[in-house]
Formats: C-alpha cells, sequence, structure tokens
C-alpha cells in the first residue's frame, strides 16, 4: 500500500468557518467505504490515519467465497462538537459538498459523534438517494439488497438496535478468544470502559452477558466504578444520545470518581471505546490490565502501544476488534446475512473469532505484536483482492 491516499479533501463551512475532511485511502472496484465523525477538534491528520485503517479493516474480512467483497479504505471528518447548535446544519451543507464523492465512489455512515438516523436525514436533506449508493451498482439486485438492509436497522434486541449491537458483539468476541487462548475464564474477569456509546454499550452488555464484571465506566461527566460490579443494564437505560449516564440511575455503592479513572481500575481487560488518541505515554503508566481492546478508532498511540507491549499488555487493535460493524452492514447489502438478529450475532461471532484467532497466532508465530500481525495479513489479503480485481487506486 502506498503511503500517500488517493484523494484528500479541506472544506471549510462557509457559515461557520469550520472544516471538513474527506480521505479516500484506495479503492476497490471503484468504491471505498468509511464512516464519517464529528468532534470538536478532528483534523485531516486524524482522518487520514482512520481511512487508511479502512483499508485494512475492509482486507481483512476478505473471503473468496462471500457475497461480499471488501471495498477500499475512506473516512470523512467534520471539526464541530455534535452538540452545537449549528452542528446538523454544517453536516447538511458537508454532505452537499461531497455529494459527487458519495454518489459516485464513498459510501459512509454513522461514526463518533453522528447517528446513522442523522446521517440519514442530513443525507436525504442533501439530495442524496442514500449514504452508501455507491456501492449499488456492485450489487446483483440493489433493490432487494437495500430492503434487506432497511429490514435490519428496523430489527432490535431488547430495546436496542441490531446495528448498535454488531460492532459491541464483534468487539467481544475478539475480547473472549483473547481470554480462551490464555486460558483465561471469564467469570472473575474485571472490565472497564471508556465510553458507553454505541460501540462501548454494546460491548459491556455482551462482556457481562457472557460473565465477565464490568467494574468500571468512564463517560464525559467522570468515572462510574463499584469494585463488585456495576448494573450494565440499568446505565445503558439511564443514557443520553451522547453515551452520557444520569447519575441519578446509580446504586448507593456505585463511585463517582474522575474521567481518567477508569485506566487505573483493577481489571484485567481495557476497552477504549470513545475518542481516538485516549492513552498516550503519561496514560499507560497507570495501566496494570493485560488486555487494551480498541473498540474505538486510533485509541492508543504507538509510543504507548510500544511501551505496553515491553511490559506485557496487549493491544487488540481496532482494524481487529471494531471492524464488525462496518463488515456487517456489507454481509448484509451483499446477501451473506439476513435481517435477523440471531443470523448476524452468528456470522459476526465467527468471523470475528477467526479473525482474531489468525491475528494472534500470526502475532505468536512471527514474534511481534497483534497489530503488526493484523496489517501483515491485511496487506497479504489486499494482494489477493488486487489481483481478482485489479488495483482499483
Amino acid at each position: 500500500m502506498s503511503d500517500a491516499p488517493l484523494l484528500s479533501l479541506t472544506w471549510t463551512d462557509d457559515v461557520t468557518g469550520r472544516r471538513g475532511f474527506l480521505v479516500v485511502d484506495r479503492l476497490v472496484r471503484g468504491v471505498c467505504s468509511g464512516g464519517l465523525r464529528m468532534r470538536e477538534g478532528c483534523t485531516l491528520a486524524e482522518v487520514t490515519g482512520l481511512a487508511r485503517g479502512m483499508s485494512l479493516k475492509e482486507a481483512l474480512h476478505y473471503d473468496p467465497g462471500a457475497a461480499y467483497v471488501p471495498l477500499g479504505g475512506a473516512k470523512g471528518g467534520i471539526d464541530c462538537d455534535p452538540r452545537d447548535p449549528r452542528a446538523y446544519g454544517m453536516l447538511v451543507r458537508y454532505l452537499r459538498a461531497m455529494r459527487p464523492y458519495v454518489e459516485s465512489c464513498w459510501t459512509t455512515g454513522e461514526d463518533l459523534g453522528l447517528t446513522q438516523d442523522l446521517v440519514d436525514r442530513a443525507a436525504a436533506e442533501a439530495g442524496l438517494v442514500s449514504s452508501v449508493q455507491a456501492v449499488y451498482p456492485l450489487l446483483d439486485d440493489a433493490r432487494a439488497a437495500r430492503a434487506r438492509l432497511a429490514d435490519a436497522f428496523a430489527v432490535e434486541v431488547d430495546g436496542i438496535g441490531l446495528d448498535e449491537l454488531v460492532g459491541g458483539c464483534g468487539v467481544a468476541e475478539s475480547v473472549l478468544t483473547a481470554l480462551d487462548r490464555a486460558g483465561v475464564p471469564y467469570a472473575g474477569t474485571r472490565v472497564a470502559l471508556q465510553g458507553l456509546g454505541t460501540m462501548g454499550g454494546a460491548t459491556a452488555r455482551f462482556l457481562t452477558r457472557a460473565g465477565l464484571t464490568v467494574v468500571a465506566v468512564a463517560d464525559v461527566r467522570g468515572t462510574i466504578a463499584h469494585p463488585d460490579g456495576l448494573d450494565v443494564e440499568a446505565l445503558l437505560a439511564a443514557r443520553d444520545g451522547h453515551g452520557t449516564v444520569d447519575r441519578s440511575a446509580l446504586r448507593p455503592g456505585d463511585r463517582e470518581l474522575p474521567g481518567d479513572a477508569w485506566l487505573s481500575a483493577e481489571a484485567e481487560v481495557l476497552v477504549p471505546a470513545a475518542v481516538s488518541y485516549a492513552i498516550g505515554v503519561r496514560e499507560q503508566e497507570h495501566i496494570t490490565a493485560r488486555w487494551i481492546a480498541e473498540a474505538a478508532n486510533m485509541p492508543v498511540l504507538p509510543e504507548a502501544e510500544a511501551l505496553l507491549n515491553a511490559r506485557g499488555v496487549s493491544v487488540l487493535p481496532d482494524v481487529v476488534v471494531n471492524s464488525g460493524t462496518n463488515a456487517w452492514w456489507w454481509w448484509t447489502l451483499f446477501g451473506d446475512v439476513g435481517a435477523d438478529a440471531q443470523e448476524a450475532f452468528e456470522y459476526t461471532r465467527r468471523s470475528m473469532r477467526g479473525l482474531t484467532e489468525r491475528v494472534l497466532n500470526r502475532a505468536e508465530g512471527d514474534g511481534t505484536t497483534p497489530r503488526a500481525a493484523a496489517h501483515a495479513l491485511a496487506k497479504e489479503r489486499l494482494r489477493a483482492v488486487t489481483e481478482r480485481f485489479g488495483d482499483g487506486g
């Protein structure tokens, strides 16, 4: 893979003066995939790194026998607080400016700070058919595929949409695979999470239902902790649209701690599921966990990861751990899975377990890190895709 992306754009909003970005890392069959995030301080460098990560995530799920063929990687970003009253208008203007790319090559959807409902509403207002319309020409029956995806998005499990749950299911399966390889029982294994939004909340639910204990959860208001375990379902029910927990739902024994207290929680597994760059050199000094599962994109800085690895902390990389949501979209649209929760969870678990095992086995065999092993595997699969379909850029 070339170090330079295929396309890099910076857009300036004429109303607020704020900026938005689009980076296309590469195309496969003329199409690329990657979500659109909105956060205060979003940068072109951040979006460029995320786009490269999407190329790797797509390639890692290549299965020659599946209907879904991985796309290229891309990412969009808007430098704005999603809680800003002007945020929605800026989102519509951004999508209107990026309309030629969404129509021709860039398939996008929810990411940090944005829900799929919001992206869909803004896309319609911007004159788009769909945020993923660029992939329609690759489908055997676009009408049936769109109906299948719409049906899947309408599925709810215990009051939470299937689209919100599959990513957390994938994160949880990656964690469980690592525990199984190490011979560590689920019961008694403690987890601390940063973020209880879409990804973090679903991850917490699947891990607790597997028998693990969530002892700390951090949101924008601080960390909520209990050494014997938090009531995850009660916290999920008390969230607002941005994943912030209403503190009135806390039990008498639950403690409110500073925002960074989740890092030093007495837990075997840490799950950063919120912002990028959450764990740097200073933050890693407080970590005593054995595993870090990157449910967020790029939460562990490279210098911090090197130090963590040197002292035996295994970082399960984002390109593997949080790839389930993106893959589920395409498995559903291309027809590998139907609009059924049980089928989606089974397919996600099987795929994520197989991928995580391959990456961890390769890391052990090569004497390298899980991230290096994942990148090596992705490059091999990119070559296979290129040999089959040609170089799309």
